[in-house]
């Protein structure tokens, strides 16, 4: 088999690594995932996130926001070798400064089996990963245990867990040059 990679893309991490650390930077998702490749041929690209939560019945200002993030995901969908996975937002109440809390929900399995699923079957032999949270160890392991490369790209503010760098095979940092050639 010739080495392919999959790019898997937590697209909650990835929002506020770009709203923080680089201005909301609108970038091209294409140019994203050719350099996440490392100049490995792209089996898929996988994007997670969830659309945002509404009410019933919505706000004004909810059904806005929800239509403008659902073209954007059918965007990326049209995209060569790209597919959205969607989870849920969940509304979970009022914090203690009474601003609303909301919980992503079933993102990290969604992306979870996907690593697990490719790596299981052969179908890959990298697996680039933008992410920063640990629930994902699990499937990564089994991915590394398959004998797949993994290569986690991430911030320099938002670090990704400790545990998630140990198991990683190489470690990639996002930097203002690399936001400068993918831009849109």
């Amino acid at each position: 088999m010739s080495d392919k990679v999959a790019i898997f893309i937590d697209g909650g991490y990835l929002d506020k690594v770009l709203q923080n650390e680089f201005s909301y930077a609108k970038i091209d998702y294409q140019k994203l995932a050719s350099w996440m490749s490392n100049n490995v041929s792209i089996f898929r690209t996988y994007y997670y996130n969830c659309l945002p939560y509404q009410s019933n019945p919505p706000t004004k200002e909810e059904s806005e926001r929800f239509s403008r993030r659902q073209k954007f995901h059918l965007s990326l969908n049209k995209l060569p070798h790209f597919e959205v996975r969607e989870g849920k937002l969940e509304y979970r109440g009022y914090s203690a400064d009474n601003s609303p809390i909301f919980v992503q929900k079933r993102v990290d399995i969604l992306l979870g089996v996907d690593i697990v699923l490719l790596s299981s079957k052969q179908r890959i032999t990298h697996a680039s990963i933008f992410a920063g949270d640990s629930d994902f160890l699990p499937a990564i392991e089994i991915a590394k245990n398959e004998g797949v490369l993994i290569n986690l790209f991430h911030s320099k503010i938002y670090l990704p867990h400790d545990d998630l760098w140990q198991v990683a095979d190489d470690r990639i940092e996002i930097t203002e040059e690399v936001i400068n050639n993918i831009l849109r």
